[in-house]
């Protein structure tokens, strides 16, 4: 929110107080609080009549220091906080010299001189991250009367902002005004489903407003030296987090606010659904299923979209029993032919459905002041929310899930939950403000923990549109309401990673778009990028997304890179470990994995997928693209053709490639198995080699499918003309120098060591 007309003036009815100096402290051996007037205070009798800040520093966690500026501290504020499940109380270090404060934590400290003016300073050693300076701490009244605290943090020459949840404009947020509001405003405007006040620099830090209401960004969009922060409340906190590698910074921001839990293997596969509105009863699923099986594209989930329940009654929980009338030997049928069952929801209640009355007789809706339901009528006639504050109401809804996983159901997709109002009363009394952004991670965990309850650890998983900070523990999550075309692709890869930056581990989208029906040549692009995500879904709106509506080649393309991800299964469920346990997502902007490439860090239309892996998704008719490839030789591993970075490169390939490349000194494990997405990876897996240089040193290492084990490892190590690999693997394995077409050596014998002669 903008307070100020330009650089000297306020905005018409705006009055800012800032923090001036410190007026006094108060030290103990893991925090200080900083007394802060918005004045220059010379004499005492300067001490009346004015403003006083308090201004709290300390440590959640290591790496990470907290300050809260409060102006009036006996303010009424309700529910909902954050939970922060890594903090310890005790994690900094005071250190007082003279006037000067310095709060250390980790390698990152805070440093005051009481002295000077007012200058919070964050140093990693003796190099200054940010400040917080001359309007950088304090408070603004608006011509309307609301109080805002406001936080601003420098930003350094050539430092660029990303994050702050799932963001369909630019990738760099520079320049950007940014609202932290849940909206359903698809994926072509500045609005967002997944809103996350946090953001990371490429300057070695990321900073976390620690506000679950609508914070409201200035990102060198208002004083063009600062991000600014403000929140309308009497009391603002914030994070800085310390990396300084991107990765680092990710790894202690998800330590604090919650790691994503690890999906299924299984949920790797292809999904395809029904659609949303088009026709379907139990016949076209069975033609669906049918038709993928006959054409040889394996399918690992099939989910129903809303119309699986009546017109008018959503949610209610019942099958439509003129299209599925026999819903639990349908699903029986269905799981018989191996296919996991998806299931759409959402947190609403239509005042048609059977729930309603039973919901609003027994408290659990949400109601207005004057004790009446919240109702309207967009998207359900008459619809009323589910109010998950109310514990009963929670098991109440929980219940109506429960029955549908006796009935075979295996996860959720959790719809909505985005616009929810504010002029509402909350069973527990939260703030309404402050739950519009939280209500749907009370949704998600809801239906997560039932999942987890029932399925048990790994296997849960959902379909989610909506999150805030914290939301990435309930994977997964996907990209919303997109359009079939070119430039919605390009804008979903953008909110994809932007999320990513923002600490969510796994992330899907709608293969072909959801609004309107792809051309083709669309349809057969996001195929490519939709299989080299980390989840992959077929998904539209009016129409079907079965490959065959888009043409022959479309059903090639699709069978070819389906195939292609079951053979990455063991590659990708590595990644996926690796965001359970660390925070980095599978799909990771390039800056996450070249922060000292300068052309990395403005990347959006390319990523790496894990460690070792880039994709360079197709935009264009024609199969014309440009990509970017950092130092070293990268190998295509769809086509062995090798470039040499750092340099631009423009390509043009046919549906059956995109640029796909392999790192320098990689080793890409492939399944034997092409057919399922959860096999024996172990059990004759290949290893390709890429570009392996002498000395090089890699280990490989093959994950369990069903926990966060490991069934074996593979070190790979080059020495003049000489490969040796050692493993501890009883099955055979493969080794193939170079792209597809590379030489291959076979070892039957398992464990143990083998050498074979280097041919790149």
């Amino acid at each position: 929110m903008k307070f100020t007309d330009g650089y000297w003036l306020m905005r018409p009815g705006c009055t800012a107080r800032h923090a001036t100096e410190v007026g006094d402290v108060r030290v103990d051996d893991h925090r200080m609080t900083l007394y802060a007037p918005v004045k220059h205070v010379s004499r005492r009798g300067q001490t009346l009549n004015s403003p006083l800040l308090t201004v709290e520093c300390w440590s959640p966690a290591e790496g990470i220091i907290g300050v809260r500026t409060t102006h009036h501290a006996g303010s009424v504020r309700g529910g909902p906080e954050f939970a922060l499940p890594g903090a310890d109380a005790a994690a900094g270090k005071v250190r007082r010299e003279g006037a000067v404060l310095e709060l250390s934590s980790g390698e990152l400290t805070l440093r005051v001189d009481t002295e000077q003016p007012w200058r919070l300073d964050f140093t990693d050693g003796g190099r200054l991250l940010t400040s917080s300076g001359e309007r950088g701490t304090g408070f603004v009244t608006d011509a309307e009367g609301r109080h805002h605290m406001v936080g601003q943090l420098a930003l350094g020459v050539g430092e660029l902002v990303y994050g702050l949840g799932e963001r369909f404009t630019p990738f760099i947020k520079n320049g950007q005004v940014v609202d932290i509001w849940q909206a359903d405003g698809g994926t072509s405007s500045e609005q967002a489903y997944k809103n996350i006040p946090f953001h990371l620099t490429n300057r070695g830090y990321g900073v976390f407003v620690n506000h679950p209401g609508k914070v409201a960004y200035e990102v060198g969009s208002e004083a063009v030296g600062q991000v600014q922060f403000s929140v309308e409340d009497q009391s603002l906190e914030y994070f800085v987090v310390y990396g300084p590698t991107p990765k680092q910074i990710l790894e202690r921001y998800t330590a604090l606010t919650g790691r994503p839990a690890l999906p299924p293997a299984w949920a790797l596969g292809l999904w395809l659904t029904t659609s949303f509105t088009t026709d379907y009863d139990e016949a076209t699923v069975q033609s669906f299923i049918d038709g993928m099986a006959d054409r040889g594209i394996p399918l690992s989930v099939f989910h129903f979209d809303c119309f699986w329940m009546r017109a008018y009654q959503w949610c209610d929980f019942e099958w439509d029993a003129d299209t599925f009338p026999d819903p639990e030997g349908m699903l029986a049928r269905l799981k018989d032919r191996g296919l996991r069952i998806s299931a759409w929801t959402n947190p609403y209640i239509a005042q048609k459905s059977a729930l309603f009355e039973e919901g609003m007789r027994e408290g659990y809706l949400v109601r207005r002041p004057d004790g009446s339901v919240w109702q309207w009528d967009l998207w359900q006639p008459g619809m009323a929310l589910v109010d998950f504050t109310n514990p009963a109401a929670r098991d109440w809804y929980i219940d109506k899930l429960r029955t549908l996983l006796a009935q075979g159901v295996d996860c959720f997709k959790t719809d909505f939950g985005e616009r929810v109002p504010t002029d509402v009363v909350w069973h527990d009394g939260s703030d309404p403000e402050r739950m519009h952004n939280y209500y749907t991670h009370l949704f998600n965990q809801a239906v997560f923990d039932l999942l987890r309850e029932e399925r048990g650890e790994g296997e849960a998983m959902l379909f989610a549109r909506s999150a805030t900070a914290g939301g990435q523990q309930y994977p997964v999550h996907w990209g919303g309401d997109c359009y079939s075309t070119f430039e919605a692709m390009a804008e979903s890869l953008r909110g994809g990673l932007s999320l990513g930056m923002s600490g969510f581990g796994f992330w899907s989208h709608d293969i072909g778009g959801f609004e309107g029906t792809p051309t083709p040549t669309v349809f057969k692009r996001w195929v490519q990028f939709g299989l080299l995500s980390s989840h992959s879904r077929l998904h539209g709106s009016n129409s079907y997304r079965v490959p065959w509506d888009y043409g022959e080649e479309a059903v090639e393309v699709t069978r070819e890179f389906t195939l292609l991800k079951h053979r990455l299964a063991p590659y990708l469920h590595r990644a996926a470990q690796q965001a359970h346990t660390t925070g980095v997502p599978v799909m990771r902007a390039m800056v996450l994995e070249f922060p000292d490439d300068p052309t990395a860090a403005v990347l959006d239309r390319q990523y790496m997928l894990g460690d070792d892996l880039l994709v360079a998704p197709v935009f264009t008719d024609d199969g014309t693209v440009e990509y970017y490839v950092p130092e070293g030789t990268w190998t295509n591993i769809l086509t062995g053709a090798q470039v040499t970075g750092p340099r631009w490169v423009r390509e043009q390939h046919g549906f059956h490639t995109l640029p796909l490349l392999a790192r320098p000194d990689s080793v890409i494990p492939l399944a034997a198995d092409a057919q399922h997405p959860v096999s024996a990876w172990a059990d004759d897996i290949e290893l390709r080699i890429h570009a392996f240089a002498d000395g090089a040193r890699r280990t490989v290492v093959i994950p369990r499918t069903d926990t966060l084990g490991e069934t074996a490892h593979f070190d790979v190590h080059r020495e003049g003309d000489r490969l040796s690999v050692t493993t501890d693997s009883p099955h055979p394995w493969r080794l193939r120098v170079g792209g597809p077409g590379g030489t291959v050596y076979t070892n039957t014998a398992g464990r143990g060591r083998a050498e074979v002669r280097y041919e790149d």
